[in-house]
């Protein structure tokens, strides 16, 4: 059970966020069960091992949880069975399910629950799916929302300070990856609640390999995911094992470029996926290396939200998004290349940096 504290203000704005939809749509109950849904609305969150759920009306939000928490943003709070002499039941959404009908009572007639997510009864039961809405309004990020993820991002700060100190030739991943797992925990002072993402030395990414070591010449990308109390980080840096060439350089150089040119575009109603194009244009012109995937996601509490920085979306920027510029270059010839990945928040007017700590491969 969790003993953080609850934002109870930041939980309430959410929680009448999530009411006008339900006045827009003419929906009478919203039910949810992800434990992402039921932190964002009630400020409690459960390992990902037990089940949660929450019914939220235009005047009452009940919680029905494993165990009783310190506090909670709610205006019922509700217990189930989650063991039996200590043993996990393993029918833990049914049982929470169960308890949670019990609680409210009868369904109304319009109910709207997660379509991607909800049991077969729920589901029968509540044909309308507020899943998308959920999606958008969780893009608008609280104080509350905020501080976890500026938390999360402190500890990458410290993991690549450690990375900067321990990178050489002859370095292990699995050693690099246990020492800035270490750091990540030392400056959260807590277990993470995730992990994330790239590890790998001389390739575009991966889990850390056991048998691998750097060497002279390569590149190190670090891409760095840890999660606090749910919220993640997500940002990269690229490390030279040794004194990095022209070639990379040079690279470097045109990577680091896209972020004045995402400082000057981004604004609330800007498109991301012009902002994609614009940037393709300008890697496009590297004279080593190529740019193919995408530019960057929002982030919160799953590691990819919207807005999507991709051309298979047409997604705009919003006051209030959290997201991702990730551009990077890639050939053998670089080592096998590079990504440099800040995070920004929406402002009403621009963009907030919420990763000002170095981007050069060497310092």
């Amino acid at each position: 059970m969790s003993n953080w504290p609850v934002d109870h203000d930041c939980c309430g704005r959410r929680q009448q966020r999530l009411r006008d939809v339900m006045e827009q749509h003419g929906w009478d109950v919203v039910v949810v069960n992800q434990p992402a849904h039921v932190q964002w609305l009630t400020g409690v969150r459960y390992p990902w091992i037990f089940q949660v759920g929450a019914a939220l009306t235009p005047d009452s939000l009940t919680l029905v949880a494993p165990s009783r928490p310190l506090d909670a943003a709610a205006t019922e709070i509700v217990t189930y069975e989650a063991k039996w002499h200590s043993t996990l039941r393993n029918d833990l959404r049914q049982a929470c399910d169960e308890r949670l009908l019990q609680t409210i009572g009868p369904l109304p007639a319009r109910v709207a629950v997660e379509g991607s997510s909800a049991g077969l009864h729920l589901s029968l039961a509540a044909p309308l799916d507020a899943e998308p809405e959920l999606l958008r309004l969780r893009r608008f990020k609280e104080p509350d929302e905020l501080r976890w993820m500026k938390r999360a991002i402190e500890a990458t700060r410290r993991m690549y300070q450690t990375a900067r100190e321990l990178i050489a030739p002859g370095v292990s991943e699995l050693e690099v990856f246990n020492a800035l797992q270490s750091a990540a925990v030392l400056e959260l002072g807590e277990m993470l609640t995730g992990t994330g993402n790239d590890y790998q030395c001389a390739s575009r990414g991966g889990p850390p390999r056991s048998d691998r070591q750097a060497a002279a010449g390569e590149l190190y990308i670090l891409d760095l995911g840890p999660a606090f109390r749910g919220y993640f980080a997500d940002n990269a840096r690229t490390i030279a094992v040794t004194d990095p060439t022209p070639e990379q350089l040079d690279a470097r150089r045109l990577v680091v470029e896209v972020f004045s040119i995402v400082e000057a575009t981004v604004r609330p109603g800007a498109s991301a996926r012009q902002l994609f194009e614009t940037v393709q244009k300008h890697l496009d012109q590297a004279p080593l290396g190529v740019f193919n995937h995408h530019l960057g996601h929002g982030v919160g509490l799953f590691p990819h939200e919207a807005p999507h920085l991709n051309p298979n979306w047409d997604d705009t920027f919003e006051e209030g998004d959290v997201f991702t510029a990730e551009p990077g270059l890639y050939a053998p010839e670089l080592s096998a290349g590079m990504r440099i990945e800040n995070q920004y928040r929406v402002t009403a007017d621009g963009v907030e940096c919420l990763t000002p700590f170095p981007t050069d491969l060497r310092v």
